[in-house]
């Protein structure tokens, strides 16, 4: 009997559904309109529930913003988040005192550790035309040793990413992006204390775009990876002979030669893969521990110091509209992209 790549095919909701060593993955796409003097939507806000607006209306979503979409300052504890912009940009501030601006492509890996607080906002900077917007965020698990390191972000800018192109028989392309891993050419350097950052846990983080009717093989890796695909855009694929339908995700069995064929318009997908770390995993909101009263003591802990206090002037804390792409680390030093 031929054994097949496919372990299971399922919807995508929100978030989506992962696998260890993964926590969280969301897809984040809003059609924000013309912004106004405060970086915001020029549109009247009310009837939205505003600060918890996750209904899409009028095609976007202010998340738990009030005047500019997305996430005014909030913890972290015990795991890493690696926030994928595809579109649009984001205004990051934290605890520790750095900050920046991203987007367009570029990649933000922040290990949480011991906990910091952060905002992520998301400015419309455009006002004489839309803003389109679209993210990925995923939460990747920190082993105990790791759970209460020192909180560090790096950038992943986007003109370091590791891309490559590959060619079908008919010269049709798949286009991958990798953020971290490696399929011929390695993908950029984790954060020092990342489960991604042992080379034996291949972990791996790919955006995928496939032209039409383009076919793609993933290389193999260990029985023991979990690997998923996300198939979030395009209209079919096939795998195996079983046709696919866009918006789900299918798990993988990674030791098996997986051909993708595409249908009759361009794809993209996300792929994450990773050893397990294998540990328990006891998550309260934004803490992830491995017991409940490390949980209750990461809870304690934030009452206590709020991880650092918040040294910006707004919980929403936006930069100055001019400003270009940028990164302020907390030791002062400053990568400017603009």
């Amino acid at each position: 009997m031929k054994i097949i790549p496919i372990i299971s095919v399922y919807n995508l909701g929100f978030p989506w559904e992962t696998k260890d060593p993964f926590l969280f993955c969301v897809h984040h796409e809003d059609f924000y309109p013309k912004g106004n003097d405060d970086l915001g939507p020029v549109d009247n806000l009310s009837g939205r529930s505003l600060g918890s607006d996750f209904i899409v209306k009028d095609g976007y979503r202010m998340y738990h913003g009030h005047t500019v979409p997305g996430f005014p300052a909030h913890p972290h504890r015990g795991f890493e988040t690696v926030t994928i912009v595809r579109k649009g940009l984001v205004d990051h501030s934290d605890s520790m005192g750095a900050s920046g601006r991203f987007g367009n492509g570029d990649v933000q890996w922040m290990t949480a550790g011991k906990g910091l607080q952060h905002s992520e906002m998301f400015p419309l900077l455009n006002k004489s035309t839309e803003n389109p917007f679209e993210l990925f965020q995923i939460w990747i698990n920190l082993p105990r040793k790791n759970k209460l390191v020192a909180p560090h972000f790096k950038m992943l800018w986007r003109e370091k990413l590791a891309v490559e192109t590959f060619e079908d028989k008919q010269g049709r392309k798949s286009e991958i992006t990798v953020i971290t891993g490696n399929i011929s050419k390695e993908g950029p350097t984790p954060p020092p204390n990342s489960w991604a950052a042992d080379e034996y846990n291949n972990v791996g983080i790919w955006n995928i775009k496939m032209d039409a009717k383009a076919e793609f093989t993933l290389p193999t890796g260990s029985l023991e990876l979990n690997r998923n695909l996300y198939f979030f855009k395009g209209t079919e694929i096939t795998i195996e002979n079983q046709s696919i339908p866009v918006y789900k995700g299918i798990e993988l069995n990674a030791s098996i030669l997986t051909t993708i064929k595409n249908g009759n318009k361009p794809a993209n997908l996300l792929l994450l893969q990773g050893k397990p770390i294998g540990e328990t995993v006891v998550k309260y909101g934004p803490f992830v521990m491995n017991s409940d009263k490390e949980v209750q003591q990461a809870l304690v802990d934030f009452q206590n110091t709020q991880f650092g206090g918040w040294p910006w002037p707004n919980r929403d804390q936006v930069h100055n509209e001019n400003k270009g792409r940028f990164a302020k680390h907390a030791d002062g030093r400053i990568e400017d992209k603009s």
